[in-house]
């Protein structure tokens, strides 16, 4: 009788934590989620069209091949710059984690101290940079390398995924040096003992359990970069335009939001197979609950 009361106990205690971040997660996610799929199906924005069903705007989505182009890219280039900042922050956490010693605060609280500037802000300094009045630019022509000044990679696809890499690079390191701290030190120890090298033991011990971290951080990137519209709208221009700018083009610009609705749950249901994909090719690596 007592266990199934303390029981009862612990399901009230749970329900009670969990109904605050419930009910914001209906509110702020679920009910707008369902808002703009209705509207997706609205034959205009305002007025009389607004209560007009019709599966026009599916048709036109299937036929316009441009949009359906221009999400493969910008997959690609979430893609891109999610490996990216894996490749660069892996080795920092890395050195951070087993390496820095008295210095890793300092050298952590380098990292995030961009962070706590205006992501705005932050975009904008590297459209000064790769400008042709701005530093990359004047540093080459001093050097001897350009003849005069000229813009360096801006209004480009490249442009885009520099300014992302930098913009979202502690978020990756930090998950990481996370699952590198949890990692038993012994170990390795253990590993050297059975002679292992050093390098072989990285691959073996050290690289698969921090994979949890490195998926963790992985998603902290892909996430937010595959709907990203500021950045490509500062320094990609005409090249670097991605899904995201489309879809703000839609609701700001050409207000038809029933077309802006239906485009961002293509990308919601493209996101979540890329999602699904990662989640079934992570139950194949040897280490348990990297996608859970």
């Amino acid at each position: 009788m007592r266990k199934a009361q303390k029981a009862v106990n612990i399901r009230n205690r749970v329900a009670v934590l969990m109904s605050p971040p419930a009910v914001m997660l209906f509110c702020f996610f679920i009910l707008p989620m369902m808002v703009m799929a209705g509207f997706s199906f609205r034959q205009g924005s305002f007025g009389a069209a607004r209560q007009v069903l019709t599966l026009e705007h599916y048709r036109e989505f299937m036929r316009n091949t441009a949009f359906q182009n221009l999400l493969l890219r910008s997959v690609r280039m979430a893609l891109e710059t999610s490996v990216a900042c894996v490749l660069l922050a892996y080795p920092v956490a890395y050195y951070l984690s087993f390496h820095a010693g008295a210095r890793r605060n300092i050298l952590l609280t380098a990292i995030l101290v961009p962070a706590w500037t205006s992501f705005l802000l932050r975009v904008l300094a590297w459209k000064m940079i790769l400008s042709s009045d701005g530093f990359l630019s004047s540093l080459l022509v001093t050097l001897g390398v350009l003849a005069e000044p000229q813009p360096i990679l801006l209004y480009s696809r490249a442009a885009v995924v520099v300014a992302l890499v930098y913009s979202w690079l502690p978020f990756v390191a930090l998950p990481v040096m996370a699952a590198l701290d949890r990692m038993e030190r012994s170990l390795l120890e253990a590993a050297a003992d059975l002679g292992c090298p050093p390098w072989q033991a990285f691959l073996r011990v050290t690289l698969p359990l921090s994979l949890p971290g490195v998926a963790a951080g992985f998603l902290f990137v892909f996430i937010p970069t595959l709907g990203e519209w500021v950045t490509p709208a500062l320094v990609g221009g005409v090249d670097g335009i991605m899904y995201g700018n489309i879809i703000q083009s839609q609701f700001v610009q050409a207000l038809n939001w029933p077309m802006g609705s239906l485009m961002s749950l293509v990308m919601l249901v493209m996101m979540l197979a890329i999602l699904a994909v990662l989640g079934r090719f992570a139950h194949h690596l040897p280490v348990e609950g990297v996608f859970e």
